[in-house]
């Protein structure tokens, strides 16, 4: 699993046990989910280039070093992914946003495109995609199989939970793009969701059934 990387930071793993709890509230659900990917964009940006700039302190004139927001993307697999999106609008608010509809077909467990919209010139611009979960991994291939029709100069895949059945689907669908969890859980049940996992994250952090 090289291309899995395990955030393990404390404050995540703290958050993220309080996530999984059943009797969290929606308003609470919404609240960890904003936190836990706020700190785990720090990991996933760790090697985002930067350029320099010159700046003036109070004191004097100094070379300082800044992202380009403007050439990051975030790519919400709608609806879920827009928890995770606004967590990491918190650290990056320049970033451009890019939106994925995507359902599961109840049968086949196959993801099915509605809506695609996107940023231009992708061609320049470095994508996260993101989701709360990796399970099956037919969401999350889908997704970036589209995303490289425009020839991104890089795609990572974020997500709070997965398993090794999603990982293997991802990787094997898309051995170049790295995957960013807080945890790797033990399997998919019979109905297709990650146990012990932490349930349906549309529905808790929208508080639908």
């Amino acid at each position: 699993m090289s291309d899995v990387h395990l955030v393990d930071h404390p404050l995540v793993q703290h958050k993220l046990t309080l996530l999984r709890q059943k009797q969290v509230s929606t308003n609470n659900f919404r609240r960890l989910v904003n936190e836990v990917s706020a700190l785990l964009t720090y990991e996933v940006l760790r090697d985002i280039p930067l350029h320099d700039i010159e700046i003036e302190t109070p004191l004097e004139t100094m070379t300082g070093q800044v992202i380009d927001g403007k050439k990051l993307v975030f790519v919400s697999i709608l609806r879920a992914g827009t928890g995770i999106l606004d967590g990491m609008l918190s650290v990056v608010p320049g970033a451009r946003v890019g939106h994925i509809g995507l359902y599961r077909d109840p049968k086949t467990r196959i993801a099915v495109e509605y809506y695609f919209k996107m940023p231009h010139d992708l061609a320049e611009r470095d994508i996260v995609v993101v989701d709360p979960l990796l399970a099956t991994g037919h969401s999350a291939v889908a997704a970036v199989d589209r995303l490289k029709e425009y020839q991104p100069k890089s795609i990572k895949f974020v997500c709070l939970l997965t398993c090794p059945e999603g990982i293997d689907v991802m990787t094997t669908a898309h051995p170049d793009v790295p995957i960013y969890t807080a945890a790797v859980d033990r399997e998919l049940d019979a109905a297709g969701y990650i146990v012990p996992g932490l349930g349906d994250a549309g529905d808790r952090m929208f508080g639908t059934k």
